[in-house]
């Protein structure tokens, strides 16, 4: 949260305990930290979206009620929800709610009807470009608001992960190892390698040698001046479950490029190195999704993250010097020397990265260091030194 705020984001979004769909999968705040969260975003003028986008049985409408109750008191933006019973509670007692993507809407008639409920629809992640401008223009014709009377944005993904299912609505862990995907419990089961098998001869088939139910990540860096024309008013970035730098790197790119177009500087020199930082962190290849009117995306030729740096742990903060701008480390793992390139992340410091200019060991142990960092950094902040790959040598 703290990387995706100080990389420049408008608005994060986030779960709480099991009823969202990375409540497996990623780390998720609990009830007591909402106010925490809400304060902190709200000073720093960040909205915070709390999905609320499993399916839910009757078992689960206390605890639904409980969350969207808990973030209406403590001044959460929003919430995001795909269930009628959550959409129903939060409407009722004034909650604002954002459509998720896990409803599929692909097409005007569907943002019409749930207007009644939502004030920004995300939409389906296989909409393309012209279809996305044509809802846009339609919103705006027929002056179409929502419940806090201002006209209806429209969300979409621009980075990150893409599913086989449509829009994420998948059944393979429920199919393979009884772990759902509409319960947050995904086990990416797409993401293996299958083999097709001829029952009667015992000859097996692997096609092309790709994973064929696991496509590779969405960019839509490239073609980003295209989906702004289109009039979208949300930009999405995939961020939950991955690490700070992939929240700092990918977020800081695409508000530098969102900027840029506004500015009328939106070049392709700029497009190359924004590509090459977005190459730096985590991803499985990129493609363009379903925005250019392709009839699917890339898959995948590979299992493992495709990043050119990598990040090895190092050690801990123990300690900072405010007045002359040093830290001390202490080095657990990986040893460094000058030269070297660091990445140090902490709840509160979120990520800074440090070209070391001097290392000085401590006389009286070789595992502490010190060295000159560019801001404040905190107890227990983690350092890792970043390397670069070899990618031939992964798969």
């Amino acid at each position: 949260m703290t990387a995706a705020i100080e990389a420049g984001a408008n608005s994060v979004y986030f779960g709480v305990q099991q009823l969202n769909m990375r409540a497996r999968s990623a780390a998720n705040f609990t009830l007591d930290d909402l106010r925490e969260i809400a304060k902190t975003c709200n000073d720093a003028g960040v909205r915070t979206y709390l999905t609320v986008n499993t399916v839910l049985y009757d078992h689960d409408l206390t605890l639904m009620r409980a969350i969207i109750d808990t973030a209406k008191e403590a001044n959460v933006t929003a919430i995001i929800a795909q269930d009628m019973a959550a959409i129903l509670y939060a409407n009722k007692i004034g909650m604002t709610i954002h459509i998720s993507t896990q409803l599929s809407i692909s097409n005007y008639e569907g943002v019409k009807f749930y207007s009644q409920f939502a004030d920004t629809i995300v939409l389906a992640r296989e909409v393309d470009l012209d279809s996305i401008a044509a809802i846009c223009k339609k919103i705006k014709e027929e002056d179409l608001r929502g419940p806090a009377g201002e006209l209806v944005k429209i969300e979409i993904f621009v980075h990150g992960a893409l599913c086989i299912a449509q829009s994420g609505r998948c059944q393979m862990s429920l199919l393979q190892s009884n772990t759902s995907a509409q319960r947050g419990a995904c086990l990416h089961e797409c993401r293996k390698k299958y083999e097709v098998k001829d029952m009667e001869t015992g000859h097996e088939l692997r096609i092309r040698d790709n994973y064929i139910m696991s496509p590779k990540d969405l960019c839509s860096l490239p073609f980003l001046d295209k989906l702004i024309e289109s009039g979208v008013a949300v930009l999405k970035i995939e961020g939950r479950g991955r690490s700070p730098q992939y929240v700092d790197v990918v977020v800081r790119v695409y508000r530098e490029a969102r900027d840029a177009i506004f500015a009328k500087e939106f070049t392709e020199k700029k497009k190359k190195e924004w590509m090459k930082q977005l190459g730096t962190v985590y991803n499985r290849g990129f493609c363009d999704g379903y925005y250019l009117g392709k009839p699917l995306p890339e898959w995948s030729g590979y299992s493992k993250n495709r990043s050119t740096d990598e990040r090895i742990f190092v050690g801990r903060v123990t300690h900072y010097f405010p007045k002359v701008g040093i830290a001390e480390i202490s080095v657990d793992a990986q040893k460094f020397k000058k030269g070297d390139h660091l990445v140090i992340m902490g709840n509160t410091t979120g990520v800074m990265y440090v070209d070391v200019e001097e290392v000085r060991q401590d006389e009286e142990s070789s595992k502490t260091v010190t060295i000159p960092v560019p801001d404040r950094v905190r107890l227990n902040d983690k350092v890792y030194l970043v390397t670069k790959r070899n990618l031939d040598e992964l798969d």
